[in-house]
């Protein structure tokens, strides 16, 4: 089995302080990716990013593919929702939410996006149909594994073993690092030190996070539950009841203890990745992901796709830019390629061939490959 060679690519969510600060507008920022080295990929969040989506007309798709042809980006992922709940006073059915997601496929093909990432509220039946949709547009539709989930949850196998069942080369996943932390941010700790967190609090914060890891991901969702209510206990014990809900979607909901490997179990069906991360060190390393762990496992198990970094840290670090946060992020990501005797792709030239030639194996064959799983 030959080595994985990953490209290198960020999704725009990683700027959104400076998007919706309008330091930058659409194109903008676009042409920052380019022009900063922070591509070849390019992932882009629909209703975040494009005015009206999912309904969007010729022109301007056919403007928006002209400008990352021109400035030399290559579509990668295109992020849809499945909000069941965008009514008030009732969840989508069925038939609504198939419709609702057939709209954003369609709009992510006319875009020229050959991934879209949905959801984990999709479930397995949903994404059976909505195999035929993709097949039909001829976008992969890749789920996104995300904390407070990760590979071997029961959800995520049941998805897998649907996709063996389908048989269709169109659905896959998103693994998004989150779920695959090892420790509490240090930026997250010091954003709640400006909040009025005492150091005492938050030592038992980041204890409470390393007795979990230690004790691995929750087990089902009443587990999750438990683990949320004891980070809002927390913040109630300590005088600080106001910060214990954040505690607790943020040491939940954010960091993962799901170990490295844990991929190993859905990587026949990964087909993007979300480099997820929070913030760079003072030695220029990732201090709370395995970055160079999971770099790793992806080029010794073949992975050719792409990685979008994707900066999470900007919900609540604005002492620091996030185009150096991100810059330094993807430096480790090329250091640990180097180390794992491959690299990351840069060239959007031999991405944009790759990528094809990536999805295009995948869609030769009704199983995908069975490299790199285990038992």
């Amino acid at each position: 089995m030959s080595l994985g060679a990953p490209i290198q690519g960020v999704t725009l969510y990683s700027f959104t302080r400076a998007f919706h600060g309008r330091q930058y507008d659409l194109e903008q920022l676009v042409r920052k990716v380019a022009d900063d080295g922070y591509g070849p990929g390019l992932e882009i969040i629909g209703f975040s990013s494009f005015r009206g989506f999912p309904e969007i007309d010729d022109a301007f798709a056919g403007r928006f593919r002209d400008l990352v042809d021109e400035v030399g980006l290559v579509q990668t992922s295109l992020a849809i929702n499945a909000d069941i709940g965008i009514h008030r006073d009732r969840l989508l059915n069925q038939d609504e939410l198939i419709e609702y997601m057939r709209r954003q496929i369609e709009a992510a093909a006319k875009l020229g996006f050959p991934i879209a990432r949905v959801q984990i509220s999709i479930e397995p039946d949903s994404m059976e149909r909505l195999a035929p949709v993709a097949e039909k547009h001829g976008v992969t539709l890749a789920l996104e594994v995300h904390a407070d989930q990760y590979a071997s949850h029961p959800r995520i196998l049941a998805l897998r073993d649907r996709y063996e069942k389908v048989g269709s080369p169109f659905l896959g996943f998103t693994a998004d690092w989150g779920a695959t932390t090892t420790g509490f941010a240090p930026s997250l700790i010091e954003a709640y030190r400006r909040r009025g967190a005492s150091d005492e609090l938050l030592a038992k914060v980041v204890a409470l996070w390393d007795e979990f890891f230690q004790a691995g991901p929750p087990a089902d969702q009443a587990d999750h539950g438990q683990r949320f209510g004891r980070f809002i206990a927390l913040g109630a014990e300590n005088g600080r009841p106001d910060l214990g809900v954040d505690f607790g979607i943020n040491g939940t909901g954010l960091f993962g203890p799901a170990r490295v490997n844990d991929w190993l179990e859905i990587m026949p069906w990964i087909r993007h990745v979300h480099g997820k991360f929070f913030g760079i060190d003072d030695t220029g390393e990732e201090p709370s992901v395995p970055v160079r762990d999971l770099i790793r496992l992806l080029v010794e198990n073949g992975y050719d796709g792409a990685i979008s970094s994707e900066y999470e840290g900007w919900h609540w670090n604005h002492w620091q830019s996030p185009f150096e946060i991100v810059a330094g992020e993807q430096a480790v990501q090329r250091s640990a390629a180097h180390d794992a005797g491959s690299q990351m792709v840069t060239d959007a030239a031999a991405a944009r061939v790759q990528l094809a030639e990536w999805l295009g194996e995948r869609r030769g064959s009704t199983r995908p490959t069975t490299r790199g799983a285990h038992a």
